[in-house]
């Protein structure tokens, strides 16, 4: 793991992106805002999915620190043939959460993936992207 012990404790919040493709054969499916399929409601258990990986982070990628998030957010939203799911990490800490946002829009979008493969195997998990990240050394906003 890199040493943060000289790190300054700052407010750092973290935003990262990921896309399905799931066409319109699927989300022709959508009850409301929800897609249903045989395992249960598809956004909803992708929300806490994506929660729970970002908490897990630590365990999954080798030298992350283990951090006890602030708050953690995912958001989706349907937009023609595809799904947008944003996730963003929160801590008042001596690291960044780019990682844990990361992990949280990954699992978000497997999870996705495995709950509507029954109905399709054309799903495609098109991106994962940070978006923007501020605190720390210097802030990034992704154009």
């Amino acid at each position: 793991m890199v040493d943060v012990s000289e790190k300054k404790i700052t407010k750092r919040i973290a935003r990262a992106r990921s896309v399905v493709f799931l066409g319109k054969d699927i989300l022709g499916r959508m009850q409301g805002d929800e897609l249903i399929t045989k395992k249960g409601p598809v956004f909803h258990t992708a929300i806490v999915a994506g929660v729970m990986g970002a908490k897990k982070t630590h365990e999954l990628i080798p030298f992350c620190h283990p951090l006890g998030l602030e708050d953690c957010q995912i958001k989706i939203t349907v937009k023609k043939e595809k799904v947008i799911i944003d996730s963003i990490a929160v801590i008042t800490g001596k690291t960044g959460v780019e990682m844990e946002a990361l992990t949280g829009a990954s699992i978000a979008a497997l999870t996705i993936y495995d709950m509507c493969k029954a109905l399709s195997h054309d799903i495609i998990i098109e991106e994962v992207k940070l978006m923007e990240k501020t605190g720390g050394k210097k802030d990034f906003k992704r154009k």
